[in-house]
């Protein structure tokens, strides 16, 4: 039978097709849980978390939104059909896309602890509408506020249009996933702890990552909100970029199509310098980082294997089973602080206060919330190492990571030269939970495709010049257990490069009250302070700006040389500095290109920082309006006292003389004769 051998390859195939189109959507749903949330001050809240039903098919996810310096929580969790999925694609692409692939290069922005997030920007649509979305390991979905959104916030861009990109195309509705009253197009749903919600329709794209990017534009789909609430509503952003696993996550999608490995990496900046760096696809690792497994079974979030913590060389007495209790150790980048376990917690702090012989404790920023803080401590962040104690994470084969004080530490906003504990008890939940502040001036790399996070101590805001010095000339690995971390600490707070800073230190949009500087200048101090006129001028004079603008803040010896404290304020006519003087000012004095007179020596750059504009209060932003109400009131009050004396004046006439009429006069009477 000749037709029998076609035949059956014909069911063979539709059989796998019918196999992977089922494995690839389970209709699994996640189930309802119990968690400990928390509010916008860190601290503990009890909550019930309910499933949200999203399409197309894929497990729903409960995810806290942060916002400010919000925390997340976990609570939600993946059913293991869901999982297997995921690891049986992970076996396809193994096999099936080369190690070859460019990847997208992005910018990071924003301050973690200021901000309570990291953002990048992305294109969507033809022509390209640019978005800046909170980078999220957490969640996996992509969206942004649509133009028929009828709730939607005021956010830092416009409103995405879909009739003006001539790409776009909503997702119609199918079998697959949930639809609109009208079952016309596929919708989306995500409900977050802090109760805020977005919803909306979904819809492809193409997807642009900006001129740094060997990935060209690709198509993906993403939400097109309809409605938001809560602190989506009130976020600076404008929405969230999925990095976490699933169907709809940006990696997922641009795994699936073949355009990038399966991976990705994230730099977050340190305490002096936000911003960073992002990776969409595979990075050459340095020899010398420290990788440790991720098991995708583990949880639907992105574990590592954590099992000891070392303060101060010394190891805390805790059983390693205490950091694999729930959902096990959780890398988030959405989370700003970390949390450990009720009993991790306590010895961990105990070790960090024993160490700490010469500060003092105080009471945190907010007198409502008990945070453990310290003062006598150094403002410059490279010099914590010699007061506080080093910490180390230890991996399941004795791999270490070092964290700097600024991975635990985090400054007190009220007290200078005063820093807070970052890590908090996670309530009465056995997760652990490593924030952002655990990653800053560290590159994470999420590789997937081989099941380990990778962690390497670097300057982010320095990362591809570092990276590309570190994989080109490799050096054995450090012994972190051993190293003194003092000059890599001091790296780590340096400026960035003038090349990175329009991607890493400032951003378009954003307002600049004031630029401050700390510099050192190879000169006797009493010789300087006779001529720190002379300074201001030649200072003004090499960054072109107003000399005006250029006010010495402090001036103290500093061995056989002098410590400078200078800010660069805006001219008095104006409110803030324009983003490219500000970048100006700051690459001139980065890059030593300011030429001062020999009698001020040389100088050297301590650190550099920018301020935003001060808050005004409500009479400052309105004494236009209050003076023109003024002197309005005050014309119509003239002009009202003005006609009330003419119409007296004119009363007063009518009652004092009386007008004879002609026709009434009196005929003249005979005199009569005296008798």
């Amino acid at each position: 039978m000749a037709w029998a051998r076609p035949h059956l390859h014909s069911l063979l195939l539709l059989f796998l097709v019918f196999f992977y189109s089922c494995a690839a959507n389970p209709t699994a749903r996640a189930p309802l849980s119990s968690t400990v949330l928390y509010d916008s001050d860190h601290r503990p809240y009890s909550a019930n978390a309910s499933t949200v039903l999203v399409g197309p098919a894929g497990p729903a996810m409960i995810l806290p939104l942060f916002h400010h310096i919000t925390k997340k929580s976990q609570s939600a969790s993946s059913s293991s059909g869901t999982l297997s999925n995921a690891k049986h694609r992970k076996n396809l692409r193994k096999s099936s896309i080369p190690h070859s692939l460019p990847h997208a290069r992005m910018g990071l922005y924003d301050d973690l602890l200021l901000d309570g997030y990291y953002t990048t920007q992305l294109w969507i649509g033809t022509p390209p509408q640019k978005f800046s979305l909170i980078v999220d390991t957490g969640s996996t979905v992509t969206y942004v506020p649509c133009s028929t959104c009828e709730q939607c916030g005021n956010h830092e861009d416009p409103k995405f249009a879909p009739e003006l990109s001539l790409t776009y195309e909503p997702m119609k509705c199918t079998m697959e996933c949930n639809c609109d009253v009208e079952n016309v197009f596929c919708t989306y749903e995500r409900q977050y702890a802090e109760m805020s919600t977005s919803s909306g329709v979904l819809g492809g794209d193409l997807f642009s990552f900006g001129n740094d990017s060997g990935l060209d534009p690709q198509r993906a789909v993403f939400g097109c909100e309809n409605v938001e609430t809560g602190d989506l509503y009130t976020q600076h952003a404008d929405g969230i970029m999925g990095l976490g696993r699933g169907d709809l996550s940006v990696v997922d999608q641009l795994v699936d199509k073949g355009v990038i490995n399966d991976s990705f990496a994230l730099c977050y900046g340190g305490m002096e310098v936000g911003g960073g760096a992002m990776v969409l696809g595979s990075v050459s690792p340095p020899p010398d980082m420290v990788f440790t497994g991720s098991d995708p079974l583990r949880s639907p979030y992105y574990n590592v294997d954590l099992k000891e913590i070392h303060v101060a060389g010394k190891k805390l007495q805790l059983d390693p089973k205490i950091f694999n209790g729930k959902y096990g150790t959780v890398l988030d980048s959405g989370t700003t602080y970390a949390y450990l376990p009720e009993q991790a917690f306590s010895v961990f702090k105990d070790a960090i206060m024993k160490e700490l012989h010469s500060l003092k404790r105080i009471h945190g920023p907010d007198p409502n919330y008990n945070d453990i803080c310290f003062a006598g401590a150094s403002s410059n962040v490279s010099e914590l190492s010699r007061t506080f104690p080093k910490v180390e994470l230890a991996f399941e084969k004795g791999q270490k990571i070092l964290l700097s004080p600024e991975n635990y530490l985090f400054r007190h906003s009220k007290v200078n030269g005063a820093y807070c504990l970052g890590v908090f008890q996670n309530g009465k939940d056995p997760t652990t939970l490593l924030g952002g502040i655990i990653a800053r001036n560290t590159l994470v790399v999420y590789d997937r495709e081989n099941a380990k996070v990778g962690f390497w101590k670097t300057n982010c805001s320095e990362l591809w010049e570092r990276l590309q010095l570190a994989t080109s000339s490799p050096a054995p690995s450090p012994q972190p257990s051993h190293q003194n971390n003092h000059t890599e600490e001091a790296s780590s707070v340096l400026a960035p490069s003038p090349s990175d800073l329009p991607h890493y230190a400032l951003r378009g949009g954003i307002y600049i009250g004031r630029i401050e500087f700390e510099m050192s200048f190879s000169v006797n101090y009493h010789d300087l302070k006779k001529n720190l006129h002379n300074l201001t001028e030649h200072i003004a004079q090499e960054l072109k700006i107003n000399v005006s603008q250029v006010h010495v803040e402090s001036l103290s010896p500093e061995g056989n040389d002098s410590l400078v404290g200078l800010s660069i304020v805006p001219l008095e006519s104006t409110q803030y500095i324009s983003n490219g003087t500000a970048l100006s000012i700051i690459a001139r004095v980065v890059k030593h290109h300011m030429n001062l007179p020999d009698s001020f020596g040389t100088y050297k750059l301590v650190q550099w920082k920018v301020q935003p504009p001060p808050q005004q209060t409500w009479w400052e932003t309105h004494y236009l309006v209050i003076l023109i109400a003024a002197i309005s009131t005050l014309i119509v009050g003239l002009f009202g006292i003005g006609l009330w004396l003419v119409l007296r004046r004119r009363q007063n006439a009518l009652t004092t003389y009386k007008s004879v009429d002609e026709d009434d006069d009196a005929p003249e009477q005979e005199l009569q004769p005296l008798q």
